[in-house]
């Protein structure tokens, strides 16, 4: 759904409730995190922080998406949890315009206590302008000791005009991918 104004908190309320009963705009799930590069996946890998300590932050971070604490992307309901089945909006602001998309969260990854990993991935709903999954994870390297994040991403345009901007899209994405690293390095309170 693409705005002239930013919604209200109410217009957001209303647009995750109308989201509940749609389905995915895609199948089958699992492709961010099953498939290849070679089957148009997307991976943008981060050193975030060192050490256990700023990994338990991290996860929590991502938990608490933290990583969508962006300025001009924004996750709704302001509460939101990573269990499969949750329903989002992603508020994002571009090019003098709001556009306002709904997905799903489908699976998480890892382990809540003491484990290597955790994220989740989440698809989009038919009322979305892009068609895919896309995962967040955290993760530790038990050899460097360091606090990775990780998104993997496979999508294709659904709207009209997301196919029309496909070039501007892809600069979205990037910028997405980088700015939701130093949201989560800030999250954790690690050092740039």
């Amino acid at each position: 759904m693409f705005l002239l104004k930013r919604p209200t908190r109410r217009e957001i309320e209303r647009f995750i409730v109308r989201s509940h009963g749609l389905p995915l705009s895609y199948r089958p799930t699992g492709i961010g995190r099953h498939r290849s590069a070679a089957d148009g996946v997307g991976e943008h890998v981060v050193t975030i922080g060192h050490g256990e300590s700023e990994f338990e932050r991290a996860r929590l971070a991502l938990a608490a998406w933290k990583h969508f604490d962006l300025g001009w992307v924004e996750a709704f309901p302001a509460h939101l949890s990573v269990e499969p089945g949750t329903d989002v909006a992603v508020l994002i602001r571009h090019l003098g315009f709001w556009s306002l998309n709904g997905a799903r969260v489908l699976y998480q990854v890892g382990g809540c206590d003491g484990q290597d990993a955790f994220g989740f991935a989440y698809g989009t709903l038919t009322n979305h302008a892009e068609s895919g999954e896309e995962l967040f994870e955290v993760f530790i390297d038990r050899q460097t000791g360091d606090v990775m994040y990780r998104i993997r991403a496979v999508s294709r345009p659904q709207s009209p005009l997301t196919w029309i901007g496909q070039p501007i899209v892809r600069v979205l994405q990037a910028r997405f991918r980088h700015d939701s690293a130093i949201a989560m390095r800030r999250a954790i309170g690690a050092r740039a």
